[in-house]
């Protein structure tokens, strides 16, 4: 993934089934183990390799435990082919070096394939003031308190205020994340209604957690984009609003629909911190 500058379906998907096939295939090469000893030290292999990753800032923790799952679940059956294989035939220990020279080369293969993929994600709240009261706090909020999520405290960025030069179409929003800020051009301004932008510049999506000061993961660097977003104010009469709250982005690494249940849910996590804290301000302002 280094080397080649990609995180494909390959890396993520070959990575644990042949690191799970060779072990157990070498480790009962001289004397015929169990199936679910031989588990165990796959298991043990995929830790001593995540611990190698974080020891040598190639990846931070949180990263690291976000990939695991998939490896630990995807090293069974890689398990399962190696040590039926050890166990039911004489193939040379030299061999099982050839079937790691496939995982450079189908990522090699992969890598030169648009691998990107996106979606949208909404979220949304219910507040007891009117449109037009919620719209002066959509545009441009105050500083949120301190996050009091797990999911903040570990690295994810988030947000802290949002400020706005100009008025209309063309104006430009800032929001400032922990890690930086999303510069966003308003491309539409319908107060009360719907405010969207352009995302022109962002910061990194995280600050990994590691052993070290400051890491150089790849992900970091333009794997997450996000391309726009957008709030939408439904009155629901009684002086009540729904708020809405969408952004659509991109993102380069494989398994997609894995690492989109990841990105959805963080994204989900951001976008509650923002909502919440319009409503706590413009039912404040109410009264």
């Amino acid at each position: 993934m280094f080397a080649l500058g990609t995180y494909s379906a390959a890396i993520f998907l070959g990575s644990p089934l042949l690191l799970g096939a060779v072990g157990a295939f070498l480790f009962n090469r001289q004397e015929h183990a169990s199936f679910g000893k031989t588990l165990s030290v796959t298991f043990l292999s995929l830790l001593l390799f995540a611990g190698l990753l974080l020891v040598l800032a190639f990846e931070g923790a949180v990263c690291i435990a976000m990939a695991l799952p998939l490896a630990c679940l995807l090293a069974i059956p890689g398990a399962l082919v190696g040590w039926t294989i050890a166990q039911r035939t004489s193939v040379p220990a030299s061999h099982a070096g050839y079937a790691l020279l496939a995982l450079p080369a189908l990522a090699g293969i992969e890598g030169t394939q648009d691998q990107s993929f996106g979606g949208e994600v909404v979220t949304t709240v219910e507040i007891d003031a009117p449109a037009d009261v919620v719209w002066e706090h959509v545009v441009s909020f105050s500083e949120l308190p301190a996050p009091n999520r797990l999911v903040f405290e570990l690295g994810i960025a988030y947000p802290v205020r949002a400020v706005i030069d100009g008025v209309g179409v063309g104006a430009v929003r800032r929001c400032e994340f922990s890690t930086g800020a999303f510069v966003e051009p308003i491309t539409h301004w319908e107060p009360g209604r719907r405010l969207a932008f352009d995302v022109a510049e962002q910061p990194p999506p995280m600050e990994e957690w590691s052993f070290y000061a400051e890491i150089d993961a790849p992900h970091l660097d333009g794997y997450l984009r996000c391309l726009r977003g957008e709030f939408r104010l439904v009155p629901l009469g009684d002086g009540r609003t729904r708020l809405e709250g969408s952004t659509w982005y991109e993102l380069d690494m494989q398994p997609g629909p894995y690492w989109k249940l990841w990105t959805d849910a963080l994204l989900h996590s951001i976008h509650e911190r923002v909502l919440e804290h319009i409503a706590r301000e413009a039912e404040r302002s109410r009264r």
